[in-house]
């Protein structure tokens, strides 16, 4: 069955829509059909993409662990002031920042499984080279290689589910994706401290570059395999299965069709302030995620624990930060809102950095305190992300939106790895003071983020009515200013 005929059924069971008439629905259970499409695309999809994110982060933050292992001492002279670790754990969010926006918008062009499987070879094959650098230059090239890859799979994978999944599915799905970022720094810590008592030929640290790469390359070739194309493209589905896929795609939007680029969509997302706001979020947040993988084994060794201990002593943060995750996010889907979970979870990280601050000797609250960072942390990247990945309208709009706010908060990425030097250790009175203050400030965005789209939604109702929130929406022209669109709050 062609494209046409699939967006010509699709039209035809929704015709009061096209015409601007409102119908009063309830939303129906998912049918039986339908629930085994979303098992088969689970386990198709999901699996593969967290073994991705997995391994994209932890060979994005195994730099924490390998300043542990003598990193410093071999490729940076030694680094006493710390600057010359901190630029190299920066200069990954550089190119990451600059090649998002038009990363996202060329993969909307390209069959989605060869390119997030050519990004992932590419960051493995970087993060293996990492191991061959013996000076500053060449750990910042690795680093910068990196940042491109990783670029083409961060923002790229929200819009890749978004072709998949409606957006009360959403919202767990990538939280079990971006939890894995929480499980790598717990995984991170485990791989770590095996490394560290491995009696090698080589360093450890670059021990630890090698088996973190190499199952990476691994992985992207077999997601080219495994993970589907666009409903309308992937081989994977029966008729049936595609024209339902299809309908799913276009519940509450109306999806475009191949590989396309609306320009005025483009221009749109840079003219949205809320993409702007959702930046700030991001900034706070993104602010605390790198200063806290890069820097919490050495935070955790300020408590008295040896390097060893320290690695270990970062798994349970990490796998604290991910349960909180998933249970926020099933929340959130299951109300439908979003911008009160992020503003909470944005608190709770506040709160953690306020205790690191005010309690400089009681080690069990300073430890507790990095739970409290590590699970509002994640919790609010996990669930802006989702809550982005349908708030946009149209297809070009979220390749654009999405990696914007993401470059704008990846900012904050860069800055979180220059407020933790040396010489501010053990109290790193100012680095947590900023991020703290970021939390709350992520946790005021939020606030208004929320209102905003829960007025917008309340002024249209009062003007077009309210509508079905399954039927299609022509997004086409008008993206999510479309009258019959509605925003999650």
């Amino acid at each position: 069955m062609s494209t046409e005929k699939h967006t010509s059924s699709i039209d035809e069971k929704a015709p009061s829509v096209d015409r601007g008439i409102v119908v009063e629905t309830e939303c129906l259970p998912p049918s039986i059909e339908e629930r085994r499409l979303v098992r088969k695309l689970d386990w198709r999809i999901m699996p593969i993409a967290c073994i991705m994110y997995l391994f994209a982060y932890l060979d994005r933050s195994n730099l924490g662990n390998a300043r542990l292992q003598g990193l410093p001492r071999d490729a940076l002279h030694g680094d006493p002031t710390g600057v010359l670790f901190d630029w190299v754990n920066s200069v990954f969010f550089f190119s990451y920042i600059i090649c998002q926006v038009p990363a996202t918008l060329l993969s909307k062009l390209c069959p989605p499984r060869i390119w997030l499987g050519c990004a992932t070879v590419g960051w493995g094959l970087c993060s293996v080279l990492m191991s061959t650098a013996f000076n500053f230059p060449g750990l910042i090239v690795a680093r910068i290689g990196l940042g491109v890859f990783e670029a083409g799979f961060g923002p790229g994978i929200p819009l890749y589910m978004s072709f998949f999944y409606t957006r009360q599915e959403i919202g767990m799905r990538m939280a079990y994706w971006f939890g894995f970022a929480a499980v790598a720094g717990a995984f991170g810590g485990l791989i770590a401290f095996g490394i560290q008592h491995v009696h090698a030929a080589i360093a450890n640290w670059k021990l630890l570059f090698i088996v973190e790469g190499i199952p990476t390359v691994l992985i992207g070739l077999l997601s080219m395999v495994i993970l589907p194309n666009r409903p309308e493209e992937t081989s994977i589905f029966n008729e049936k299965e595609r024209e339902l896929a299809l309908e799913r795609t276009n519940r509450g939007i109306k999806a475009d069709v191949g590989r396309t680029v609306t320009k005025a969509h483009i221009y749109a997302a840079f003219k949205d302030w809320r993409i702007y706001a959702a930046g700030v979020l991001y900034f706070g947040a993104n602010c605390a995620l790198a200063s806290i993988s890069a820097f919490l084994p050495t935070i955790i060794t300020t408590f008295g624990y040896t390097n060893a201990r320290a690695q270990l002593l970062t798994v349970p943060p990490y796998a604290v930060a991910a349960v909180y995750l998933c249970l926020n996010s099933y929340v959130s889907d299951r109300l439908q809102s979003r911008g009160l979970f992020i503003a909470a979870a944005s608190a709770l990280a506040g709160v953690g950095y306020v205790l690191l601050l005010s309690v400089p000797s009681d080690n069990h609250v300073r430890y507790f305190a990095t739970f409290c960072i590590t699970s509002g942390t994640y919790t609010t990247i996990g669930i802006i992300i989702a809550w982005f990945a349908h708030n946009l309208g149209s297809e070009t709009k979220k390749a654009t939106g999405i990696p914007m706010y993401m470059a704008i908060g990846q900012c904050g990425s860069v800055l979180g790895s220059h407020i933790y030097p040396s010489t501010d250790g053990p109290r790193y009175i100012k680095g947590f003071a900023v991020t703290c203050a970021l939390q709350f400030v992520a946790a005021l965005a939020a606030i208004v983020l929320t209102l905003s789209y829960r007025i917008e939604n309340r002024r249209r109702n009062a003007k077009y009515g309210k509508p079905d929130p399954d039927a299609p929406v022509d997004t086409l022209e008008l993206a999510d200013k479309a009258p019959l669109f509605r925003y999650v709050p």
